[in-house]
């Protein structure tokens, strides 16, 4: 299976429409929405089924046992994070604790425990297509993690499949990181703006160190063309492959807005994307 990661140094920048359209380009089989914070690829391209739903398990939370508990006051004294606190008897806030499990250690009468606590909850919808997401509840760490659980339950539902894509997550974070790993090419959405163009520089420098091949098109490049020539300046330095330039379209927002791709209506944008998606099918199938 050839996997295709579609990225972006930043929100907003069009990564998941431009995700979207190469599904519907490729009639991908399979696919996954890696953005777990935030997951929104479902929106356009949901199954006709419903999915398989399960817990996903992050680090441990602790839990005090107040019928056991003597209220020695070791715990809230020494938890770095203030995650306990005294309302009438001991509570913790989950949202506070990040399972160090120290209050466990130090508790004279072992009053508390740590337990099992559900960060998320992982998605696959199987009918004709594979499609593989998650959503992260809020608050919980290890996003990391549960991307390489999306990553994995769309391999194991498809490994016959030719081609999978997947819509990663802006940033540089942990959760992107786990995206880069193990795909066989990148595609950088960037954005022609000042921001854009230092969270690109970003995000190509940290696919670099994974030895990945890469390539970078410009979205709404219309909307500065200034700055789109700075990051056209920016591939030639780098020698990297600068495939494509899509200019800000409204019929885009209308498309994205009644749950449709570009590609679904004639419009400029979705024009550019198909000669986009031909050169990075080109790059991915014979690099």
């Amino acid at each position: 299976m050839k996997q295709l990661l579609i990225l972006s140094g930043k929100g907003g920048t069009g990564k998941t429409t431009i995700s979207s359209a190469f599904i519907k380009l490729a009639k991908a089989k399979a696919f996954a929405d890696c953005d777990v914070d935030a997951p929104n690829l479902h929106l356009i391209m949901k199954g006709s089924t419903e999915p398989e739903k399960s817990d996903y398990y992050g680090l441990p939370k602790a839990k005090i046992h107040t019928s056991i508990c003597t209220e020695c006051d070791l715990c809230r004294q020494n938890c770095a994070f203030d995650a306990i606190y005294y309302d009438g008897e001991y509570k913790v806030d989950n949202f506070a604790c990040e399972g160090c499990s120290l209050c466990e250690v130090l508790c004279p009468v072992d009053a508390i425990s740590m337990e099992p606590d559900i960060a998320g909850h992982l998605m696959l919808y199987k009918d004709d297509l594979v499609f593989s997401t998650a959503r992260l509840k809020m608050g919980s760490g290890n996003s990391g993690l549960l991307v390489s659980k999306v990553k994995s339950q769309m391999k194991s539902a498809a490994e016959d499949v030719e081609l999978s894509i997947i819509d990663g997550s802006p940033g540089i974070g942990c959760p992107v990181i786990a995206s880069i790993s193990g795909v066989d090419m990148v595609l950088i959405v960037a954005e022609p703006s000042i921001s854009g163009i230092s969270d690109m520089d970003r995000i190509v420098n940290t696919v670099k160190k994974f030895q990945v091949p890469l390539a970078i098109c410009i979205n709404k490049y219309t909307t500065n063309i200034d700055n789109t020539r700075k990051i056209e300046d920016y591939c030639k330095n780098e020698a990297l492959p600068m495939i494509g330039k899509i200019p800000f379209d409204k019929e885009a927002i209308k498309a994205v807005n009644n749950g449709k791709s570009i590609v679904d209506i004639p419009c400029k944008s979705g024009l550019v994307v198909k000669d986009i998606f031909k050169q990075t099918m080109d790059l991915l199938f014979n690099q």
